[in-house]
């Protein structure tokens, strides 16, 4: 005869069993992580992780990634395509195209998502990322070589916060009592994946542990189809306890802000229509802080800017900074 203990133990076994056939199976880049042992990831250079999904916009992705692929601190560019309507034609060409524009140093590849899920784009990929550092970013924003190097040093003197050139913030709304997504002047608290560098471990945070409960905060971004970015700041200011770092720019160009007025310039970004967009937003905020039972997102205050020499020298009849001399001129 089986005693209590017994039979409460074999109840426990056979629960377990059944939890564990009945889970969903982890993705594949979570078990294991071929490539992702921290010892070995080359920290001199970044991964560029660029989405893709307009058609229209495809020459000006392939001029982008090209001139990343250029780069001297880029390992390789991977662009993610994820609109599963694009021709098997169009691919081929995209695909093929972006091979001949890749350098030899830094192979440009054409990846398609499993889903038009955009929690996608935080997919750890140890078969294809050989870095330490990452830099998400969309297929419609240009950024100049000096930016892009600079913020790349300011990540490697702070490999544990995201590092940006788009913030944002959230704020606690005292009359609705309830959580905001907003722009303040003076701090922020938000990095946009328009251009967000961090830590390759934190897509492997995102995506694989946390189990039902970052399940269930993903599918709030594909529920909405939005805040994904939102999320990772959450995931890297619960783990990491520290803000971002925002960096001064030398040159950006964003072709998809809504506030485009040149002509052939398509914008058909998500976050085109301002009002609605800021709302839902706001919305994923307060579900991501009921759902995860926390508020971890930090503020920051500074702007980090690349000033180079500050010497000032004559050139010509005007008073410069030095560094802005030609190389084959005399400055005074």
């Amino acid at each position: 005869m089986t005693s209590p203990a017994t039979a409460i133990l074999l109840a426990a076994t056979l629960i377990g069993v059944v939890s564990a056939a009945t889970r969903p199976p982890d993705p594949p880049e979570c078990v294991p992580e071929p490539n992702q042992n921290l010892q070995i990831l080359r920290r001199d250079k970044l991964t560029v992780l660029m989405n893709g999904f307009s058609e229209s916009r495809i020459p000006l992705l392939q001029s982008l990634a090209a001139t990343y692929s250029l780069s001297p601190i880029v390992s390789s560019v991977l662009v993610l395509w994820g609109n599963p309507a694009t021709s098997p034609r169009v691919l081929h060409r995209l695909a093929h195209n972006l091979t001949l524009s890749s350098s030899s140093s830094a192979p440009i590849s054409l990846l398609l998502q499993p889903s038009t899920s955009l929690n996608n784009r935080f997919l750890p990929r140890p078969n294809d990322i050989s870095t330490d550092a990452v830099l998400v970013c969309d297929d419609d924003v240009e950024v100049d070589p000096t930016t892009l190097e600079f913020a790349f040093r300011v990540w490697t003197q702070n490999p544990h916060r995201l590092v940006e050139l788009f913030a944002r913030s959230h704020d606690f709304d005292l009359d609705r009592r309830e959580w905001a997504y907003t722009v303040h002047p003076d701090r922020f608290s938000i990095v946009l994946t328009k251009f967000m560098l961090l830590k390759t471990r934190y897509l492997f945070l995102y995506t694989c542990p946390g189990g039902p409960r970052m399940a269930r905060v993903r599918g709030v971004v594909d529920e909405v189809r939005n805040c994904e970015d939102i999320l990772m700041n959450f995931v890297v200011a619960e783990e990491a306890e520290v803000g971002s770092v925002l960096v001064g720019a030398k040159r950006v160009r964003d072709y998809g802000d809504a506030r485009n007025e040149e002509k052939g310039v398509s914008v058909v970004g998500l976050s085109s229509r301002k009002g609605e967009h800021r709302k839902r937003r706001g919305w994923c905020i307060r579900e991501f802080h009921r759902l995860l039972g926390t508020m971890p997102l930090r503020y920051s205050y500074r702007k980090v800017v690349d000033f180079g020499e500050q010497g000032l020298c004559y050139k010509g009849v005007k008073l410069v900074y030095c560094d802005q001399c030609d190389m084959e001129e005399m400055c005074n």
